[in-house]
């Protein structure tokens, strides 16, 4: 059996929000996405959906939104100073920190952020 990683699906409780924050981080996502209830992103091979609560729970026949931390979805940056970077732009963006930047023992420069669904993102990129 041959399978491959097409796409990461994230629930969102506002679109906009959503978008807004990955936009933040560098996404293209069209202005126009804002008011869909699925929303896909191309990135690097495997796609990255944005489905609305609400779609989710037509979709499933009923959905409980989850609490505490449940999946990692972490981006790698060009450098330790675009990590720097981006996470700087994160929180200018009035968007709340989780980790600010630090070298980690495992050789990345790394942060985590957080979006306004509560997921935790992080930011890496190997140590120069």
């Amino acid at each position: 059996m041959g399978i491959k990683l097409d796409m990461v699906g994230i629930v969102v409780k506002d679109m906009k929000a959503a978008l807004d924050f990955y936009r933040t981080l560098g996404l293209d996502i069209p202005e126009q996405a804002n008011g869909e209830a699925h929303v896909e992103v191309a990135q690097s091979g495997f796609r990255l959906a944005f489905d609305k609560q609400e779609m989710i729970k037509g979709v499933y026949g009923g959905w409980v939104e989850p609490v505490g931390h449940r999946i990692e979805i972490a981006f790698l940056c060009d450098s330790s100073d675009e990590v720097n970077k981006v996470y700087q732009t994160v929180i200018e963006a009035g968007y709340q920190g989780h980790n600010e930047p630090w070298d980690a023992f495992w050789g990345q420069r790394y942060a985590i952020v957080q979006d306004p669904d509560g997921n935790l993102i992080s930011l890496f990129a190997s140590l120069e």
